[in-house]
C-alpha cells in the first residue's frame, strides 16, 4: 500500500495503534523504573520479554492480521546523504555541548553514578561489554525502533491522518518513553530533561519524514544509529567522571 494514500482502519487496527503508542514507554516503566534497584537478571529479562513484545507486535499485525505487503523502495542516495548528514551535524552538537558546557558545569557529576550502576544492571560493566552494548543499541536496537516508530507506528497513522499529524503524534509517541530515562538522571523539573525531550521530537520528525519521502527505512536507520552511537560515546566519558 502506498503511505501517501490514506485509507480506512478497523476499530481494532485503531486499537492496536493506540498501544502501539505507549506500549514502549510502560516497557520502559516497567524495567527502567519500577525494577530499577532490582536483581540485574529480573531487569534483563523484564527487558527482553518487554522488547520481544513490543517489535514482535508490528510485523504479526500487519503480515497475519491486516495481511498488508507493504513493499519499501532501495534508499536513493540523497536520503542516504541527507540521513547521514543530518546524524553527523547532531552528533557534533551533542558532542560540542557535552564537552563545552555540560561537563565543564559539572551536570553529569550527580547522574553519573546512576548511569553507571545502570550500565553494570545490563551487565556492561568492562570496557569491552560497553562496546557490544552500544554497537547492540546502535546497529540493531536503532533499527528495530525505525521499523517500529516509522515503518508501523507513522504508517498506520498514514492512512488515517494527514502527514503532518501523523509525523507529530508518532514523534511525541517516539520521545515519550526517553522522558522517563532521562528524568531518573535529570530529574522532571530540570530544563535539561525537556530540551533532551525536545530534541528526540525533532529527531523523529525528521526521521519520519525522511522514511515518508524516501519509503525506506536504511536512511533513518543509518542517521539514528550514528546518533546512538555518539550518545554511548559521550556516556562512556559520562562514566570516566
Amino acid at each position: 500500500m502506498d503511505m501517501h494514500q490514506r485509507s480506512f482502519l478497523t476499530a481494532a487496527d485503531r486499537t492496536v495503534l493506540g498501544i502501539s503508542l505507549v506500549l514502549p514507554t510502560l516497557v520502559t516503566w516497567v524495567y527502567f523504573i519500577l525494577l530499577d534497584g532490582a536483581p540485574a537478571s529480573l531487569q534483563q529479562g523484564a527487558y527482553s520479554i518487554g522488547k520481544a513484545v513490543q517489535f514482535a507486535l508490528p510485523v504479526v499485525w500487519v503480515c497475519l492480521v491486516q495481511r498488508d505487503r507493504q513493499k519499501l523502495n532501495r534508499s536513493s542516495t540523497w536520503s542516504l546523504i541527507t540521513g547521514v548528514l543530518f546524524g553527523l551535524v547532531v552528533a557534533f552538537a551533542m558532542a560540542t555541548i557535552y564537552f563545552a558546557i555540560l561537563k565543564p558545569s559539572g551536570l553529569f557529576d550527580g547522574p553519573a553514578a546512576q548511569v553507571r550502576a545502570k550500565v553494570e544492571s545490563f551487565g556492561a560493566s568492562s570496557p569491552i561489554k560497553f562496546l557490544l552494548l552500544a554497537v547492540f543499541y546502535s546497529a540493531i536496537h536503532s533499527l528495530l525502533e525505525e521499523y517500529y516508530w516509522r515503518w508501523f507506528v507513522f504508517g498506520q497513522l498514514s492512512r488515517v491522518c494527514r502527514p503532518p499529524t501523523a509525523i507529530a503524534v508518532s514523534s511525541i509517541g517516539f520521545a515519550a518513553h526517553h522522558v522517563l530515562v532521562l528524568q531518573l538522571y535529570f530529574g522532571w523539573l530540570s530544563p535539561l530533561t525537556w530540551l533532551c525531550t525536545l530534541g528526540i521530537i525533532i529527531g523523529g520528525a525528521f526521521w519520519a519524514w525522511l522514511y515518508r519521502t524516501s519509503n525506506s527505512l536504511i536512511a533513518p536507520w543509518l542517521s539514528h544509529a550514528l546518533i546512538d552511537a555518539a550518545i554511548f560515546a559521550i556516556g562512556y566519558q559520562v562514566l570516566q567522571t
